[in-house]
């Protein structure tokens, strides 16, 4: 969780400068490509637990 405030706590000091459009479309760019990222790690994650749990249940 910690590294997740870095982040972001970076993310805003760099925005918060007076930067270019570009720059800030690059930052939103860069936002938005962790926001997938995180997004099909949790689908991962979320069928791996699925299937452990069905296993378990199976052998119950």
């Amino acid at each position: 969780m910690l590294s997740i405030l870095t982040l972001m706590n970076r993310l805003h000091m760099l925005v918060e400068r007076d930067e270019e459009g570009q720059a800030l479309a690059e930052y939103g760019l860069l936002l938005a490509l962790i926001a997938v990222v995180c997004v099909a790690a949790l689908i991962a994650l979320g069928t791996g637990i699925s299937s452990t749990l069905g296993s378990i249940t199976g052998h119950l």
